[in-house]
């Protein structure tokens, strides 16, 4: 898994100790594991008794960090701690108010910020003191080529399995957003046979709608192997089915692969891991640019890299007014010739 991963288990591995610092800020691009930190620590740290007078959440929205502070430094009621948690801090200004209270810090306050899809400049002073004090957290997003790593940790976690493909499919088609992943994978966990142990592409087809036949992973196979039948096949399914299948995430996909193969022409070591780490891609598909780099020289990979740059502008407007179903299947045509 990611690095951040590792920061989060250690993370949440001293708060389920009950190993606890008087300020949090959990910030960054990626929302799932600060709510994971925050719902945890709203759930858990305080009783539920205790959680009657000594729980207070906050808006960003709707204080300033004068009340933020003023709450902090407030005593807890018949409980070893209050804690505060303040949602949406993003749009708090004046962080460095906190200085002050930093240096007069209330030890039996937990103060938690929820700073979402940013973050606060390290380089700043404040960033520096919460962190000798307590904890400074980031969420980065993942990249395209770690979520389907991530996906088959996370169904690891749950003492199932996940096929290579159907791995790739979730990732195609649900993107970075570790939110929408996990409840879609919760949702095939509860809906799998009850004799399985193995989350499959006919799973996902049934469950989510994601044909397992039909989309850029299977395009991007035909167009490797220079399957023209296949490829025709599916540009005709994406023309019938352009909401689930539009065009401007069909070109940034084969935009991608035509790259990274023009990549793999020119890394010298040609060792799966090797190239794995050199494109940013799951092992599993080396063997796939190994495949294609025998059916599209070199020069041809740059070809086809303009000629999808060219389609591209085409399917934005630019001098031409044919249908996207018309641009794709004149661009795969274009891409295997």
């Amino acid at each position: 898994m990611a690095k951040q991963d590792n920061n989060f288990n250690q993370l949440f591995s001293s708060l389920k100790k009950k190993e606890y610092k008087p300020i949090y800020l959990l910030m960054g691009e990626e929302p799932y594991y600060i709510d994971l930190l925050s719902n945890y620590m709203q759930e858990n740290i305080l009783s539920e008794m205790e959680q009657e007078f000594n729980l207070t959440v906050l808006y960003g929205k709707d204080v300033d960090m004068p009340t933020v502070i003023n709450a902090a430094k407030r005593f807890p009621m018949m409980a070893p701690y209050q804690l505060i948690i303040v949602k949406e801090a993003q749009h708090i200004k004046n962080y460095e108010l906190l200085l002050h209270y930093l240096q007069n810090i209330q030890s039996s306050t937990i103060l938690v910020f929820c700073y979402k899809y940013g973050t606060i400049d390290k380089r700043l002073k404040i960033v520096g003191e919460i962190d000798k004090v307590g904890v400074v957290f980031t969420s980065n997003a993942l990249r395209d080529y770690q979520v389907t790593p991530w996906i088959k940790d996370y169904v690891r976690t749950k003492n199932l399995s996940i096929d290579e493909k159907a791995a790739a499919l979730l990732a195609e088609f649900l993107g970075t957003d570790l939110g929408r992943i996990v409840s879609e994978v919760d949702k095939l966990i509860i809906t799998k046979p009850a004799n399985s142990n193995v989350i499959t592409d006919e799973l996902i087809e049934k469950n989510i709608g994601i044909s397992k036949d039909y989309n850029n992973f299977e395009l991007q196979n035909a167009l490797l192997t220079k399957n023209e039948v296949k490829a025709q096949k599916i540009v005709f399914y994406f023309d019938k089915n352009p909401k689930n299948n539009p065009l401007v995430v069909t070109i940034s996909v084969l935009f991608g692969f035509y790259v990274n193969l023009l990549q793999y022409h020119y890394t010298d070591n040609k060792n799966p891991a090797s190239v794995a780490s050199e494109l940013g891609i799951n092992p599993f598909f080396v063997k796939d640019y190994e495949t294609a780099s025998k059916n599209y020289s070199a020069s041809k990979c740059m070809q086809n890299i303009s000629l999808i740059r060219e389609f591209d502008a085409k399917a934005k407007g630019v001098k031409s007014r044919a249908s996207n179903g018309e641009l794709l299947k004149e661009l795969v045509f274009k891409l295997m010739h």
